[in-house]
């Protein structure tokens, strides 16, 4: 299978198990909001790359947001579907390619998703995003972040001071699979002359509740495309 077709039955698994279904949305749902609020695209279109099955996005839409998800996990989708029936027709199992071509939206969210795959992959992935994005128009982004304690036995294939940590993981569920853990200079290097900085990059911690150990670090980050960066 290919790598996204990887992935997909990895989610898909997790999801049937269970995964998230009972967790509550991470904090930096509210900083999304609040951004969205004050650039004024609240309530236009936007996305949520990887809603997985609803997690944030149920806590965004209710925050205001008007979010079609998307996720590449059948089992994810459908989930999400029975959890907001009213919104059915805003959700698409697919990755960004199954969107309307030359569409953009006020707001763009991707957490925890975009960090699958090798280096090279994960930077097109986010640059990809940030071509739906409309000038001033907000995107928000939470990825793994250099410093986690790597929970599964994984053999590193990538890694490079200021470029992140690229793992193959050998067990748990995600065994098999490219996951890169992402430096800040890395990360923000991203976001350069078409962005403004809504809400500077930060490190979430969370410790990882037993049989599980050690913390799990994320970066966070708000930027805000520059209105005269339109067709750049």
């Amino acid at each position: 299978m290919s790598e996204r077709e990887d992935v997909a039955a990895a989610w898909d698994r997790e999801y049937a198990a269970g995964r998230y279904a009972d967790d509550p949305p991470v904090p930096f749902v509210r900083d999304i909001i609040a951004s969205a609020t004050r650039a004024g695209v609240l309530h236009r279109p936007g996305v949520d790359i990887g809603c997985g099955n609803g997690r944030n996005y149920v806590a965004l839409v209710d925050g205001g947001l008007d979010l079609i998800g998307l996720d590449v996990s059948e089992a994810a989708i459908r989930r999400l579907a029975a959890r907001v029936p009213d919104r059915a027709s805003r959700l698409i199992h697919g990755d960004i390619t199954a969107l309307p071509s030359g569409a953009t939206y006020g707001a763009v969210v991707g957490l925890q998703v975009f960090q699958h795959g090798e280096r090279a992959a994960c930077h097109a992935h986010v640059l990809a995003a940030q071509e739906l994005l409309a000038p001033g128009g907000v995107m928000a982004v939470r990825v793994n972040a250099v410093g986690t304690d790597i929970e599964f036995d994984h053999e590193v294939v990538e890694e490079g001071e200021g470029r992140g940590l690229t793992v193959r993981y050998l067990r748990g569920p995600k065994r098999g699979l490219l996951v890169h853990f992402f430096d800040r200079p890395e990360l923000e290097a991203l976001f350069t002359d078409r962005f403004d900085t809504e809400l500077p990059t930060r490190c979430d911690r969370t410790r990882r509740s037993p049989p599980g150990s050690g913390q799990w670090s994320q970066w966070e980050g708000i930027w805000v495309r520059r209105r005269d960066a339109a067709g750049t």
